[in-house]
Formats: structure tokens, C-alpha cells, sequence
């Protein structure tokens, strides 16, 4: 879907990211903490950065991927990011994918962000899915409650999926079909 449709929250703004993201890109990537259950390890170059948006630019050219710089509106800091990947057109599906830095945890932003994201995927105006998904680290107890509070539901257990940096990590793995949100949306 180009160009990338910006979604926009009381707090954030979901939007292209561009070069200019890219020193605030490396900050995000390159902070062990907040990679801690990744599955690819922390950026230590900053070039990694612009090669990150490079790379996302052609996978959203080729209808691959979404993925918006999540930016506060106020002064349009980079925060984090969210995509949508994996599409998967004739079946209706996509996985869904977050990272928000370390400073801004705890806030609501990413449960913010991805209630944008979500139903712009949902939407008929939209993406048009049936079913979302979200593949993350068992140990990663924010992501997984924040999943849950969407409306998604997990589905299964991946063992030693992934390695990084030398550890063997699992993958808990959540889905969320349209009818659902809908509902979960019309409850309020």
C-alpha cells in the first residue's frame, strides 16, 4: 500500500519513516534492553539504522510489509515502530510486530499505536483482514498483556525458535480474527 497511510492517535502519529529517523532508529535498536526478545540482536552500528529503512522501504514497495514510525505528536519524536508483515493477501492475514523505546514504557503508547494499526488492518477501507497475528517471547510478559488486552488469544508455543546472541528463545504465538475485534469493539 503506497504511500503508507498515517494513522494518527490523541497522543501519536503513525508514519513513514524516513532518513532523517535514523539516528533516533539506531537509539531504539542499538538498546539491549529494549532487544532483549527480538529475534535479531541489537544494532551496534549506526549505519544499521539506514540500512533498516532502506530495506523497509523496498519490502513496502513490493506489498510485503507496513511498518510506520510510531512518533509522538508533539514535536514528532521517534518512539518506536509498528508493522504489519507477512501479508498474505489471498488468505486475509498478516502478522503484527511492535518495538517501543525504553523510555516511553509503561505510558499506553504502544497499546495506543496498535489500536490505530489494528483496525486499519481490520478495516474494509483498510487492509480488509480476517486475522492478525503476533509471534513473541514467552518472557515477554508487557507484550503478551498488551496482546491480550486487543483482543488476541494465544494460539500456541513455538519451542527454541529463535537464537540470539547464542540463547535459544520460544515463541508464543497469539491470533486475532476481524469478528472478534469487532465485537470486542462494539462492547466498548
Amino acid at each position: 500500500m503506497t504511500p503508507l497511510p498515517r494513522l494518527e492517535t490523541p497522543r501519536l502519529c503513525l508514519r513513514e519513516l524516513v532518513e532523517a529517523d535514523a539516528p533516533a532508529l539506531f537509539a531504539l535498536y542499538s538498546d539491549a534492553e529494549t532487544m532483549r526478545y527480538w529475534s535479531c540482536p541489537a544494532f551496534h552500528e549506526p549505519s544499521q539504522a539506514l540500512a533498516l529503512i532502506h530495506s523497509i522501504g523496498s519490502a513496502m514497495k513490493e506489498g510485503s510489509l507496513l511498518e510506520w514510525g510510531v512518533a509522538s505528536r508533539e514535536g514528532d519524536r521517534l518512539l518506536g515502530t509498528l508493522t504489519v508483515h507477512q501479508l498474505d493477501t489471498g488468505n486475509r492475514r498478516a502478522e503484527l510486530g511492535f518495538l517501543l523505546g525504553r523510555p516511553w514504557w509503561g505510558q499506553g503508547l504502544m497499546r495506543e499505536a496498535t489500536e490505530a494499526a489494528v483496525a486499519f488492518a481490520f478495516a474494509a477501507d483498510g487492509l480488509d483482514l480476517h486475522r492478525l497475528e503476533a509471534d513473541t517471547d514467552p518472557r515477554n510478559q508487557a507484550s503478551i498483556r498488551l496482546l491480550e488486552r486487543l483482543g488476541f488469544v494465544r494460539e500456541g508455543l513455538l519451542r527454541q525458535r529463535w537464537q540470539v546472541a547464542g540463547e535459544w528463545s520460544d515463541s508464543a504465538l497469539f491470533g486475532l480474527l476481524a469478528a472478534d475485534w469487532r465485537v470486542a469493539r462494539e462492547r466498548g
